[in-house]
């Protein structure tokens, strides 16, 4: 387990030297019942726990907000106190809330809490509880401002506040050992596995993204923040000078991510089924030489926020050129429901960052079998063809191995498809399509012919914009 430091030493670890500044606290209005003896629920005792928690820690309340920079990147940032009440929420912390909310959505930074809370207050009731809709609300209005928020889970991230402001984060970071988790320790089963509550834990079930250890924090943290916010120049077009790493507003232009040049061989199949042994051999570079190929560097983004993920899907944000931008490649294997809702989250949130977005298409197909079906495959498949759909920022899609039905088409651009010399696109392998029309095992070649599924015949149908060469070249 991480050792558990204050909101100020933890902001000290994080920020860059002398960079924060606290936000002014909000007054409340001076005829609210919270100001009355023991708040307002008069739960005797609550005035001296509070006293005895602020003599402990120097904080009068259990969140400290303000700004600083992060290697470079100014951001708003919301450090819980654990050591005040445990960090619970009460309805200062609600106001102190709302108000770096505001202030962050007013100068357009984005927010990054830095959680450790138990969940609401009790001394305060269900006006404890109804913060939480407080802050979710801020959150969705930021979002709707189109500014990123980060969360880092700290120990322990429990109750309201992992279901609010950690698990409602566009990015969730956690430190090693973290207790995570809606239920606090204290109101588990009996019999539940601790495991379970536990931030690797969280990230394996695809509802946080990475496990970061506090010492590498800072640069991680500030790379996504650099990332995400523009400041690698991810909303310019390349005509476009260089802005403050802030975010940027949402009118600003995208331009496309250029498409990436064909890491394999350059010759073009000469009919289908070498079009497809090509495309399935294990020779050929996979999505993990085309990323390492296409960025400087790039963080990955992990998890359905629905139980799952999935390997065979690469997500993320990169740098490429200066600028900014989001990926989502298959990795060539049959793509799970899971790794079909990451990308949909991926693209949703490139979209209202307006940060253009690179898709790499590789797998024989969704996988089929019945766990598959259970977790909502065709669902899962519609909500990727939706987000892809409805994409305001522009998506540059390359087949680079195989294009398995609508497994594949679901990641691909309309009308900004290209392709790379050792792949196929089908609407169904040519095994299957010669089983389904009951042909013998020696047709399913010329079966391949008749799908005119190689790259060059993608083009003549209009499929696909072109060929990529490996020199970059497009082939029209």
């Amino acid at each position: 387990m991480t050792e558990r430091l204050s909101a100020r030493a933890f902001l000290a670890l994080v920020a860059d030297e002398s960079t924060f500044t606290e936000l002014p606290h909000p007054t409340r209005d001076s005829g609210a019942k919270e100001a009355e003896p023991d708040g307002p629920l008069a739960w005797r005792g609550y005035d001296a726990s509070r006293a005895r928690a602020a003599e402990h820690t120097g904080e009068q309340e259990s969140v400290v907000c303000g700004t600083a920079t992060v290697t470079g990147t100014r951001a708003v940032l919301l450090a819980f106190e654990f050591g005040f009440l445990g960090g619970s929420l009460g309805e200062r912390t609600g106001d102190r809330l709302e108000s770096a909310y505001a202030y962050a959505r007013a100068h357009r930074l984005p927010v990054v809490p830095l959680v450790a809370t138990g969940g609401s207050r009790m001394q305060e009731g269900m006006l404890a509880l109804t913060q939480l809709q407080r802050v979710a609300r801020q959150s969705a209005l930021t979002r709707e401002a189109g500014l990123p928020q980060i969360a880092v889970l700290r120990d322990p991230t429990t109750g309201g506040g992992w279901a609010t402001l950690g698990a409602g984060a566009d990015v969730v970071l956690a430190l090693p050992g973290a207790q995570v988790g809606f239920a606090g320790s204290r109101v588990r089963p009996p019999d539940a596995d601790p495991a379970a509550y536990r931030a690797e834990a969280q990230v394996a079930a695809g509802a946080a993204d990475a496990v970061v250890p506090l010492a590498d924090l800072r640069v991680t943290l500030g790379r996504w923040l650099r990332l995400l916010t523009g400041g690698a120049g991810s909303l310019r077009a390349p005509s476009e000078p260089a802005t403050a790493p802030t975010a940027p507003g949402p009118t600003a232009p995208v331009a496309a991510a250029p498409v990436p040049a064909a890491l394999g061989a350059g010759d073009l199949p000469g009919t289908g089924w070498a079009a497809v042994r090509r495309a399935r051999s294990t020779e050929r570079p996979r999505a993990q030489a085309y990323l390492d190929a296409y960025f400087t560097h790039r963080v990955p983004l992990s998890g359905d926020r629905c139980g799952g993920t999935d390997r065979g899907m690469l997500c993320g944000f990169g740098e490429r050129d200066g600028r900014t931008v989001a990926y989502a490649a298959q990795a060539g294997t049959a793509t799970r429901p899971a790794g079909y809702r990451t990308a949909a989250r991926l693209i949703r949130l490139a979209d209202r960052l307006r940060i253009p977005v690179l898709t790499l298409v590789d797998t024989p197909g969704a996988a089929n079998d019945a766990e598959a079906e259970r977790q909502g495959a065709g669902a899962a498949i519609a909500e990727l063809f939706g987000a892809v759909a409805a994409a305001r920022t522009p998506v540059t899609t390359l087949v680079i191995g195989e294009g398995g039905s609508g497994g594949a088409l679901a990641l691909a651009a309309p009308d900004n498809t290209w392709a790379t010399p050792d792949s196929y696109f089908s609407v169904i392998a040519p095994e299957l399509a010669a089983a389904i029309l009951k042909r013998p095992a020696d047709q399913v070649e010329a079966t391949a012919d008749q799908l005119r599924i190689r790259p060059q015949d993608l083009v003549e149908l209009g499929v696909i914009r072109g060929v990529v060469e490996p020199a970059a070249r497009p082939r029209p």
